[in-house]
């Protein structure tokens, strides 16, 4: 019995401490619509305007000849949509089971910070109701 208790306690303390030190990733890329990118096509440039009128969904494409592309859930399509073509850093946490990253922070092409959960917070405190 105990030889099976202790590996046992082991393993469920190794699972338990998993999420803290769990790293986070940069992926680089840019954002295109997810029909654009389901149909092997790049979000036609000079026509963002119309593109975002008629997309719902955008992703960060990270490799277009491999088709590897990740969802950026709890961004809203409004944000999305100012940088569709654009070359971007997303920094966050990869789930890889839905191809989704969970995004700390988004920088553009010169490094400069565009959105993050902490803006988007204080955003929110600051238009809240006292």
């Amino acid at each position: 019995m105990k030889k099976i208790f202790v590996p046992m306690f082991l393993g469920l303390l190794l699972l338990l401490l998993t999420p803290i030190f769990a790293i986070g990733a940069t992926f680089t890329g840019s954002i295109q619509g997810f029909t654009c990118v389901t149909q092997g096509k790049t979000c036609p440039i000079g026509q963002e305007d119309p593109m975002a009128a008629t997309e719902n969904v955008f992703v960060l494409l990270v490799d277009a000849a491999k088709g590897e592309y990740y969802f950026l859930p709890g961004i809203d399509r409004a944000t999305l949509a100012r940088h569709i073509n654009e070359q971007i850093k997303v920094n966050g946490d990869l789930d890889k089971k839905y191809g989704a990253i969970k995004v700390k922070e988004i920088l553009n092409s010169k490094g400069k910070t565009v959105w993050s959960r902490e803006m988007e917070d204080a955003m929110e405190k600051m238009l809240s109701l006292p």
